[in-house]
């Protein structure tokens, strides 16, 4: 599964956009350097559900912003994304872009 399509998940079982849910996480204070990934893992799976696949996506761009490493843009695999920046807007949005 590509990066973006872990996105796309969070968005589909949470029905809030990844955008929505870093700017909550934001909001708790998850963003800063000292805020350990299990304290997120364990808000995303209490409030919204997630396994923690999905949850490391998300903290990825939480801690990170929506820029991922350009070594997974234009490989081969279900692991490959079409851009070195992820689509934090909801599916929909991008469609229309």
């Amino acid at each position: 599964m590509s990066f973006q399509a872990y996105l796309d998940a969070i968005e589909d079982k949470t029905g809030k956009t990844p955008r929505v849910l870093v700017d909550e996480a934001k909001e708790r204070g998850y963003d800063a350097a000292d805020v350990k990934a299990g304290v997120i893992v364990a808000w995303l799976k209490d409030e919204y559900g997630l396994g923690r696949g999905h949850a490391m996506a998300l903290i990825h761009v939480i801690k990170n912003g929506p820029r991922i490493s350009a070594k997974h843009v234009g490989s081969t695999g279900s692991h490959r994304d079409d851009s070195d920046t992820l689509w934090l807007d909801g599916k929909a949005a991008r469609a229309s872009v």
